[in-house]
């Protein structure tokens, strides 16, 4: 039996908590809201095990570290995709309307958590391909299906994916990079705070902010998706001939 400094067993940490007993889908739930409300920086076991009831210990059977809770941040908006396009059944009759399925799923499922997005870049950076969470994995293996099934072979279906995963996470981004400075001000110039940017040296800055602060939604999404595919459709299209 264990022992604590000698002192007799070690008592172990309940995972029965105000909701009950624990799960990984629990916990990862319970994470997911807390970024939701108050971003990633409030996020530590100690504050999650507070908002489930039970010490911070009981999660760690759950996650067994902070960068795998991180990890499970990322399964989870990867499942919540799942769930979207699971709900969006329609047959697609092509590659590229696959591909703007998938673009429209994962841009609201991005709007719906923005304080969680930017996890999907920094942990996927620092993740190998083989572990990644299986929700992950499962959407490269969606795109490149799609991709393979068009008729790309391994190497362009591989510049598609690159394209494809760049503009998307590229365009939430910047969808989601603050542009207001002060919220509560009515007038838009002070609203945007334009009087803290040089009319001098930044000229074109200044007369665009406007419009920066205006998101380009998912038509602006669509719209650059197609720019983005119709080169790679020209050259299935060589190929092919």
């Amino acid at each position: 039996m264990a022992k604590e400094n000698g002192r007799g067993p070690a008592r172990r940490a309940s995972d029965r908590g105000r909701l009950g007993r624990l799960t990984r889908e629990r916990v990862l739930t319970a994470a997911l809201a807390l970024v939701d409300r108050e971003g990633l920086s409030a996020l530590s076991m100690r504050r999650l095990g507070t908002e489930l009831g039970v010490e911070a210990m009981a999660l760690y059977r759950y996650a067994a570290s902070k960068d795998s809770l991180l990890d499970g941040l990322v399964e989870a908006l990867y499942l919540e995709l799942e769930e979207r396009l699971a709900a969006d059944a329609d047959e697609d009759p092509d590659w590229r309307a696959g591909l703007h399925r998938i673009a429209r799923a994962t841009y609201a499922v991005c709007l719906t958590h923005p304080q969680a997005v930017p996890l999907i870049a920094t942990r996927l950076l620092a993740v190998p391909l083989a572990q990644r969470p299986a929700a992950v994995l499962r959407d490269h293996e969606r795109v490149l299906t799609l991709l393979r099934g068009a008729g790309f072979d391994e190497a362009a279906a591989a510049d598609v994916f690159r394209a494809f995963t760049a503009w998307l996470l590229g365009y939430v981004s910047v969808e989601l990079r603050p542009v207001v400075d002060n919220p509560d001000e009515t007038d838009p110039a002070f609203r945007l705070g334009l009087h803290r940017l040089s009319a001098k040296e930044l000229p074109v800055l200044r007369q665009t902010a406007a419009a920066l602060a205006e998101r380009g939604g998912p038509e602006g999404l669509e719209t650059g998706l197609d720019a983005l595919l119709d080169s790679f459709s020209s050259r299935l299209s060589a190929a092919s001939g």
